[in-house]
C-alpha cells in the first residue's frame, strides 16, 4: 500500500492515516475498496482534506 501511495505521488502519512478512518474490511465490495484506492480522485480529495486540516491544527496552536 505504502508503495502504490508513493507511485500515485500522495502522502504515505495522510494515506495511511485515512485508511485507518475509513477501517477497511474483508466485507467490503470492490467498488467501495476503489473508493480507498490511492489512484481514486475523492481519494485524492479525502487526502488534500486530511492536509488542510492538519495544517490549520497547526497555525491555530501558535
Amino acid at each position: 500500500m505504502v508503495e502504490t501511495a508513493k507511485a500515485c505521488g500522495v502522502d504515505v502519512y495522510y494515506y495511511l492515516k485515512y485508511l485507518l478512518i475509513k477501517c477497511p474490511s474483508s466485507q467490503m465490495s470492490d467498488e467501495e475498496l476503489e473508493k480507498l484506492s490511492p489512484w481514486n480522485p475523492k481519494c485524492k480529495e479525502a487526502l488534500d482534506e486530511l492536509f488542510r486540516k492538519h495544517q490549520d491544527a497547526i497555525f491555530d496552536a501558535m
